[in-house]
């Protein structure tokens, strides 16, 4: 199921793999913004509220979100933010490869944070803000749709 959401918001948050984990560093990297993305492995529907105290969120479901509180959450969604055409799931690996038409691709999962340009579109995952996994960073994202899509990976901690 996708959602298709339309918002006037141009300054947003991206966020991913919580893990039930919502640290104070990446609810104060969030502060400003005025949509929140999360892409999926929320862990509990707390983050998700905690999160909309901050601005409004929309959310994707992950693989570790099987319990009752998620299955409303859509697998993917279609946003239209101004101009800019977002496209997020959780695993990038489920992408439809015939997927076109869209200026920012955003997925979670792998806990690696990206942000890369490919063939026109910008390509974010946003790494994990929950638990830290192996030696990987714990890093939340900024995106600016206000022109041309750019975005910045935060490191929350050392």
């Amino acid at each position: 199921m996708t959602r298709i959401e339309t918002t006037s918001a141009t300054r947003i948050g991206v966020i991913a793999d919580t893990h039930g984990l919502l640290r104070p560093e990446a609810e104060e990297a969030l502060r400003g913004v005025e949509l929140i993305l999360h892409a999926g492995d929320i862990g509990k529907p707390e983050i998700l509220e905690r999160l909309a105290g901050i601005a409004p969120v929309i959310a994707v479901r992950g693989n570790n979100d099987t319990a009752a509180w998620a299955e409303s959450i859509p697998e993917e969604v279609t946003l239209e933010a101004g101009s800019c055409r977002i496209f997020m799931l959780h695993d990038r690996k489920r992408l439809d490869p015939q997927a076109a038409g869209y200026d920012v691709i955003i997925a979670g999962h792998s806990h690696k944070p990206l942000n890369e340009a490919r063939d026109g579109v910008l390509h974010l995952n946003p790494g994990s803000a929950g638990p830290r996994r192996f030696r990987l960073p714990v890093c939340v994202a900024r995106l600016d749709v206000a022109d041309k899509p750019k975005a910045e990976i935060i490191s929350l901690i050392e």
